[in-house]
């Protein structure tokens, strides 16, 4: 599995409805796992970002996916980020010779 960070922002749309911010994310959750993935972390933020949540998706299309189909629901942005752990980051670090 692929790890990704994504962090949202509310729409004008999200921030009237931030009383079921959390329904929205257990929905997220719901929609991961149907794309074979799931929701590793999820925190409300204060700052830049509304929202920041770490993913384990099989890979870029199913987490494209996902972002699409969170952001058509209307309540927030995306933005995308893939992430590699330490034990990847050394593969990648051995191939350089």
């Amino acid at each position: 599995m692929a790890k990704y960070v994504i962090m949202l922002n509310w729409t004008d749309q999200g921030i009237k409805a931030a009383t079921d911010t959390v329904k929205r994310a257990d929905q997220a959750r719901q929609l991961a796992e149907s794309l074979g993935g799931h929701v590793d972390l999820l925190l409300w933020t204060v700052g830049r970002y509304d929202i920041v949540g770490v993913f384990d998706m099989p890979n870029d299309e199913a987490l494209t996916t996902l972002a699409l189909k969170v952001g058509a629901m209307g309540s927030v942005r995306t933005e995308s980020l893939r992430a590699f752990t330490a034990e990847e980051m050394g593969g990648i670090l051995a191939n350089l010779g």
